[in-house]
């Protein structure tokens, strides 16, 4: 169906992370093709980033501010049910929350017969489900593993909140087969679409080791900092930028000077253009605890750069074939992620031919065969019988029927 509505739902639109760039880069990719599409945060984010907005597509932010508690209040003794001060801010959230589904639900109204809801987070999940979604498919998505759900208090959110979607989506079929045997019946996968489509590629030739990432716990820069230490070592010339923003930027700057390696590492902030970061390295590090399918080592192999990641994830394995267009270290391994490091620092063959089939590789994700993948899945829903539970009010239930397989082409 061409023209369709769509809207993506997310906790929030504008920081600077991975899960709202996909989401405008999707927005802008599905409005391209004619689809009247709306982006919808939750709440505004600690920082305003513009991704790229071309006026396509809307946006909108359901709340302005928000204050905690982010999460509804589930005291677990009587004596925690008293509490005057908790059960008043219980209150406000949900006050504040109807509100928010209220707006939803005047944009659902406007929309036309076949549209599409797209909650691409948890927390955003809450909102849809409170707000009025008849006549409409909600899909639900997950933009991280399944180990790393399960390691967190998201797991029982998502078990919770999406159950009753019309499907669930993780970027792995790897993930996607361990939900399935936990239980959520209605799980499917879609990629990440390549979010670039590079103007110039590196020489290789330049001695510099890139890594760009939020500066926070999962995304493992203290590990780096750790396995640089070893690597440059005994490699005096080369140096390691690091690209990002976030919430541990001054203790890893502090980690960098007690492990007297300050002189070759350069914390160069937040990068607008990401072609200006890739195309002055020669290798890029990813060095998360836990990832999804991450779309800065995509960006990495579509310029022909190698790789050296912490194997965290299903993702990063769909991305990278140990040896062959990158090189992974066991979880949390740094003397080996040193190592492999070193390999690429020291063979400039090597940094070339894992790097021209990385960016053959990565041609699997082009946005036109991701797009084909939603198109199919749409089109899977417009065809599937509505099944509806009965539901409280202003809950959109869904029934919970086994989920037919997409067709997985090459991605």
């Amino acid at each position: 169906m061409a023209g369709r509505d769509v809207f993506i739902i997310c906790d929030n639109v504008d920081d600077m992370g991975g899960l709202q760039r996909w989401a405008h880069l999707m927005a802008r990719l599905l409005a391209g093709r004619g689809d009247r599409v709306t982006l919808v945060g939750v709440t505004r984010g600690a920082a305003s980033h513009h991704h790229g907005r071309d006026g396509s597509y809307a946006v909108e932010v359901l709340h302005r501010r928000w204050r905690p508690p982010a999460f509804a209040w589930r005291p677990a003794t009587a004596r925690g049910r008293l509490n005057p001060v908790a059960f008043g801010r219980e209150l406000w959230r949900r006050a504040s929350q109807r509100r928010g589904a209220a707006r939803l639900t005047e944009l659902f109204a406007a929309a036309r017969p076949g549209a599409m809801v797209v909650v691409a987070q948890v927390w955003a999940m809450e909102w849809v489900r409170r707000a009025d979604t008849s006549g409409l498919r909600v899909v639900g998505m997950s933009h991280e593993s399944y180990a790393a759900s399960r390691r967190s208090s998201r797991y029982r959110r998502v078990r919770e909140h999406f159950a009753g979607v019309d499907r669930l989506l993780v970027l792995t079929a790897e993930d996607a087969d361990a939900w399935a045997r936990d239980g959520m019946t209605n799980v499917d996968h879609i990629p990440n679409p390549l979010p670039v489509e590079p103007r110039a590629h590196p020489t290789l030739d330049l001695p510099v080791v890139a890594c760009v990432g939020r500066l926070s716990h999962e995304k493992g820069i203290d590990l780096l900092l750790e396995a640089w230490a070893e690597a440059v070592a005994t490699r005096p010339g080369w140096r390691l930028h690091v690209y990002g923003g976030g919430p541990q930027e001054d203790e890893l700057r502090a980690r960098a000077e007690d492990a007297g390696i300050a002189g070759s590492v350069e914390f160069r902030g937040v990068v607008a253009d990401v072609e200006e970061a890739l195309i002055e390295a020669s290798v890029v590090a990813l060095p998360s605890r836990d990832e999804g399918l991450p779309m800065s080592l995509m960006e990495a192999m579509a310029y022909g750069l190698p790789a050296v990641a912490f194997d965290c994830a299903p993702g990063v394995r769909v991305l990278i074939e140990d040896g062959q267009c990158g090189l992974l270290a066991p979880r949390r391994d740094t003397a080996a992620f040193a190592t492999a490091l070193g390999r690429l620092m020291d063979d400039p063959d090597l940094r070339r031919a894992l790097g021209g089939a990385a960016r053959a590789s990565v041609r699997r994700f082009h946005p036109e065969a991701v797009l084909a993948r939603w198109d199919r899945l749409f089109g899977l829903l417009d065809d599937a019988a509505p099944v509806r539970e009965e539901s409280p009010p202003r809950e959109a239930g869904r029934g919970t029927a086994p989920a037919p397989a997409l067709e997985t082409d090459s991605l």
